[in-house]
């Protein structure tokens, strides 16, 4: 067979070994790459489709290691901003899946609250009928989706099957259950466990309890993924308990978006890097990644303690002045134990974004301060007060982290990229509120200011880092690589005009640069355009 379906020609072929670039072509053939060949060698007429890459990098398609599109993808499908940015493959499950809907857990009370959830009547419903791990996956591909789609299985969502919202240490009989639906999800697919540490009701989980499951993630040649239990006041403690947990459960462990939370605890990155580095020399496979922002995002709730929203009454507990009057004592002042927010950048650090009632508009995009000041309440009273009025998740920006670190964590060969958010169109998602703007400008930012401007690391680093580290790290050996044989998910960009626009005062605003875009051989991106091809599937770890 000698035709080809598309030829791009006379690219700097980055292939996301790390090697330094080269001139050459690449030709596709059905879903796969046919060739890469010298520049030239392949003549335009052996292909139905020629595209000239003058001045443009050809890389393979980027992989978010963490992807929050769980409920985007189900609004459209076609991924926009994840496209702009080059992704082609999104692995979810930070925390929390929306399958297997069994047990406890079988609650849509979790999912509903968020704003997303609102346009998703249909899905909502037939998330009930999700009882394998595999169903949602399934159901997506089925709906259509333009970036290839995986998932660890969310340690909270195991955990509300079994325990539901309740604090405590679980018993043997519950243990086992666990147990179960982890070693049927890793049956179906699930790249592993992944657990978000300060989040109830993962919160609540004792170490012991999270070794025993990765004790069937490592009998499965999976991963143990993980918000840590700290990133501040206690980050090497929580990181040695993720290394503990690796080394006891016998499976490998990644540290999602590492980070030094807090001025206060920026001295201790430098000890996190030489602690993860001894680790690896004593013989523990760990790895991490990051966003290239120095705000994090996360729910308003984070400002109160975890178990304000024990069984599942952070509302309820809310309106209780007793248990009010508790929660609002230990958020002005911590006790330890958990990660106090206001405690670290203050409520002037907090920004409350996404806000959906017309009554609370007026506080979008001002500080926890400010809105304080308006309202003429404390910091504390008034974050409460916006959970009540919402009674929704409350999308807010952090600042928390320093640049310096930022540059320092971007360095290490261990260390790879990721989002921490789900894919938007801001056709729709203005009407959202504001968002944090890692969700459209993570990977041009890396690629514009750390790159190019600022020289941090290399073209041909900094692509690894988005492509064959993290499918080499989630097992996956046809994707990530430009070499024949290999899936078609290429990118094409300008390494001299890439860079985000997303800003955290305006962050519905695509990223710039990237040109084409190619997922399992079908063109996904042209000239800058969604060409709205749908062409995603299931990339699966474990025994799937």
């Amino acid at each position: 067979m000698s035709g080809y379906d598309t030829l791009i020609y006379n690219g700097k072929i980055v292939d996301g070994s790390g090697n330094p670039w080269f001139y050459g072509d690449v030709a596709i053939r059905d879903e796969r790459i046919a060739a890469i060949a010298p520049p030239g060698s392949i003549s335009h007429d052996q292909a139905d489709q020629v595209i000239d890459a003058t001045g443009l990098a050809v890389a393979p398609g980027f992989f978010d290691i963490l992807s929050h599109s769980i409920l985007s993808l189900m609004v459209d499908g076609r991924s926009l901003s994840k496209i702009m940015q080059g992704v082609t493959t999104e692995i979810m499950g930070e925390g929390w899946t929306p399958a297997p809907f069994i047990g406890r857990g079988a609650t849509l009370d979790y999912v509903s609250k968020h704003s997303l959830a609102r346009q998703l009547p249909d899905w909502l419903e037939a998330m009930q009928g999700w009882t394998r791990f595999r169903d949602w996956l399934e159901a997506m591909v089925e709906h259509g989706v333009s970036p290839n789609i995986g998932s660890f299985l969310g340690g909270g969502s195991l955990r509300r099957i079994v325990r539901g919202m309740e604090m405590g240490p679980s018993s043997v009989d519950e243990i086992e259950a666990m147990q179960q639906v982890m070693r049927e999800a890793m049956e179906d697919g699930a790249f592993g466990l992944s657990e978000a540490l300060i989040y109830p009701p993962s919160a609540y989980v004792e170490t012991d309890e999270i070794v025993e499951m990765v004790k069937v993630v490592g009998e499965w040649g999976g991963l143990y993924i993980t918000h840590l239990r700290s990133e501040a006041d206690d980050l090497l403690e929580a990181l040695d308990e993720a290394i503990a947990i690796g080394r006891e459960g016998g499976a490998p462990v990644e540290i999602y978006h590492i980070k030094a939370a807090g001025e206060r605890n920026w001295p201790k990155m430098p000890r996190m890097i030489e602690r993860i580095e001894q680790a690896r020399r004593d013989g523990v496979d760990i790895t991490a990644d990051l966003y290239p922002y120095t705000g994090a995002g996360t729910g308003l709730a984070s400002v109160l303690p975890p178990w304000a929203s024990s069984g599942d009454g952070l509302f309820e507990n809310l309106r209780d002045p007793e248990m009010r009057a508790r929660i609002r004592a230990e958020a002005i002042a911590p006790s330890g134990g958990w990660e106090a927010m206001a405690d670290l950048c203050g409520p002037e650090g907090i920004t409350p974004v996404g806000l959906d009632r017309v009554e609370n508009q007026g506080y979008v995009g001002k500080s926890l301060a400010e809105i304080s000041a308006m309202r003429g309440q404390t910091w504390v009273d008034a974050a409460m007060d916006l959970i009540l009025s919402e009674e929704q998740y409350i999308s807010t920006i952090y600042h928390l982290m320093s640049e310096e670190n930022l540059r320092l964590e971007l360095r290490q060969p261990w260390v790879t990229i990721s989002t921490d958010a789900g894919g938007h169109d801001p056709a729709w998602a203005k009407a959202m509120g504001p968002i944090h703007p890692r969700a459209y400008g993570t990977y041009p930012r890396v690629l514009g200011k750390y790159v190019r401007e600022e020289g941090v690391i290399s073209l041909e680093e900094a692509v690894r880092k988005m492509s064959w580290a993290i499918a080499s790290r989630l097992g996956i050996r046809d994707r990530g690589l430009l070499q024949a044989g290999n899936y078609a998910d290429i990118v094409l960009f300008d390494p001299e005009t890439i860079g985000d626009r997303a800003t955290f005062t305006e962050p519905h605003q695509l990223s710039v640069g990237v040109r084409d875009v190619w997922i399992n051989g079908q063109r996904v991106l042209a000239g800058g355009v969604h060409t709205g091809a749908t062409p995603g599937r299931i990339v699966r770890g474990g025994g799937g």
